[in-house]
Formats: C-alpha cells, structure tokens, sequence
C-alpha cells in the first residue's frame, strides 16, 4: 500500500517590524487523510483577526481564510471553504489552523498573519 505523505510548513513573520507573530510546529508531516493543525501567536496584538495563506513553493501565496475570536465563523478566500479549512482560538492570541482530509495538493508553506492597527499610520 503507498502512503503519501504530506508537509506543510509553517513560516516565521514579521508584523510592521515591531509585532513577531510564531508559528509551530515548523515543519509537519501527515498522511494523506489526516487531520493537520498549525498554531498561530499573534505576540502583542491581541484585537485583530489571524489571517492564514498557503503558498506552493514557486507560486504565489493564496489567501484561505481569516479568523477573529469574536466571528462566528472563517471569511474565507477563493477556492477554500469549510470543513475542509477551519479556525479556532485558544487565547486573544493563539490561534489554530486545521485543515482536514489532507490530500498531497495541500503540501504547500502556510503563512500566519495579523493586522495591528496600533501600528498604522494616520494619513
């Protein structure tokens, strides 16, 4: 019987120089049919939404969805819907991606991201 196994890798970002939002694991392994989770801390900013991307390696980063602790559901991009992609929180700065069923078309880098509107500039 082959197993494929599917990677998806979680990346460090760097919100407006100042906010370092972390990701873990760095690196995760799954076979086709699991579930696959990624954890998301937003560092400082704690009333803005998680916003999560998935990028294959040579194409540009594809938006999936966005999650606020206070939404009753995920804003999701194009081409990505529920329940295959979900977001949950487990703090004002911890947040959870989890896409389910992985097939090997999920391999990608996924990026964690947030807004802070602390940082924004008034124009």
């Amino acid at each position: 019987m082959l197993v494929t196994l599917c990677t998806l890798i979680t990346a460090l970002t760097c919100v407006s120089g100042v906010t370092v939002v972390t990701q873990k694991p760095p690196v995760l392994s799954v076979r086709e049919g699991e579930t696959a989770t990624m954890d998301c801390n937003l560092g400082t900013v704690t009333n803005s939404a998680a916003r999560w991307y998935k990028q294959i390696p040579g194409g540009v980063p594809q938006y999936v969805l966005r999650f606020h602790r206070s939404y009753s559901s995920s804003y999701y991009g194009s081409g990505f819907s529920s329940p295959k992609f979900t977001s949950t929180h487990q703090s004002t700065t911890d947040y959870r991606l989890i896409v389910k069923n992985v097939e090997e078309g999920d391999s990608a880098v996924y990026y964690c991201k947030t807004w802070d509107s602390n940082d924004a500039v008034s124009q």
